[in-house]
């Protein structure tokens, strides 16, 4: 395949297909709206849509109405849920394009209403109920609900058609003793909160909360549709929750060696001298940094494989190159392949040194870095 061989990701298709084939099993007949927000969490959403809409997903998340209407334009007539906030002079193009949008507040409702109205639009939409995560959502974070007349006058707002209701939990990847019952907590509200829609008349299609903690550990609350994100892409929700299943990671983020030196006793490497040689090696420099979204943070503290082998990084990770150790490992040469993280370096690792989440890292790769989408692999 042709493209520029110096730092890029390949796209393990068969590993999502092979992901979402475990969450439609443990999803049984709920339905499934991927989270495919902010690129694919990194991933390409060019190519990962499309992949996931073949494979059965009943609906589609992101974040904002850019990111939905790139996936309109993929040619995807499949259902999208805007997962937060759509200016409301947008109301014509969630109309049009088939697009529903998240309501949360009573002033964001009664705005977008009436911007429906005017334009004689009907908006589907989808009521997000605060059940203790304290972001979007009207207020059902006690048993008072205090919030949920004005979710019941929203969704009863001209030019709104409701199809869903749901919420967010905010610690289902913990470990039971940590989260200490607050899921439990909120999926009660949440119930609650769904009764009294119900019993003054509004009746949506989906009721739904579970993200993907949620759709792996608590098979009770799946409701009618369940949210997976991070396991689509073959990665843990959080240090915490252990996958018990054989997901694969669909990211593999690669590079290049560019220059292969020895150093010698007393030499100091890249910028700030933060490290010093205390004896001869060899070192090598690899063609990515942190404007690739390699972490800087990661100076002096990761390794990557070369060769199948760890390779230390020495000093401080630059904004286009990093240097590492290879004193270990035979033959190192120019244009020899770099493993950043993937299958056999977990991106998790990575992100524990930093004091981060996986998300952050394969959200945070750079646009320059091409996405190299490998489809003749079996898992």
């Amino acid at each position: 395949m042709l493209f520029l061989h110096r730092t890029w990701a390949e796209i393990d298709v068969a590993a999502l297909i092979h992901n979402f084939s475990i969450i439609k099993e443990k999803a049984g007949r709920t339905k499934i709206m991927a989270v495919v927000k902010a690129n694919a969490y990194g991933h390409s959403a060019a190519d990962i849509v499309p992949v996931l809409a073949e494979n059965g997903a009943d609906w589609f998340a992101v974040s904002n109405i850019e990111e939905a209407l790139q996936i309109r334009d993929m040619g995807i007539s499949k259902p999208i849920l805007i997962l937060g906030y759509t200016p409301v002079n947008c109301a014509r193009q969630l109309a049009e394009n088939g697009i529903s949008q998240c309501v949360y507040s009573k002033e964001y409702a009664e705005a977008l209403s009436s911007r429906a109205i005017t334009e004689n639009l009907t908006v589907n939409v989808h009521i997000k109920l605060d059940t203790g995560m304290s972001r979007l959502g009207f207020d059902c974070r006690t048993d008072e609900l205090n919030g949920i007349n004005q979710a019941i006058s929203a969704a009863k707002l001209p030019g709104f058609k409701t199809e869903g209701i749901f919420t967010h939990f905010a610690v289902a990847d913990r470990t039971p003793d940590s989260e200490d019952g607050f899921t439990d907590k909120q999926y009660r509200l949440f119930l609650a909160g769904i009764k009294h829609l119900n019993e003054a008349g509004i009746n949506p299609e989906l009721c739904h909360c579970c993200n993907s903690a949620g759709l792996l550990s608590d098979s009770e609350k799946h409701l009618d549709m369940c949210r997976p994100g991070i396991i689509l892409y073959g990665l843990t929700p959080s240090s915490d929750f252990t996958l018990n299943d054989d997901f694969i990671p669909v990211m593999t983020l690669k590079s290049v060696v560019s220059m292969v030196k020895e150093i010698n006793a007393g030499d100091t490497v890249s910028y700030g001298r933060t490290f010093k040689a205390d004896k001869k090696m060899k070192i090598a420099t690899v063609a990515a940094g942190y404007a690739d979204g390699y972490p800087r943070a990661l100076s002096n503290k990761a390794y990557v494989l070369i060769k199948g082998k760890k390779a230390p990084i020495i000093g401080r990770v630059c904004m286009d190159q990093m240097a590492v150790d290879v004193s270990n490992i035979d033959d190192v040469a120019l244009g020899d392949e770099v493993i950043l993280f993937g299958k056999d370096l977990p991106v998790e690792i990575l992100a524990d040194i930093c004091g981060t989440i996986n998300y952050e890292i394969v959200c945070g790769i750079s646009p320059r870095v091409p996405r190299i989408i490998k489809k003749d692999e079996t898992v």
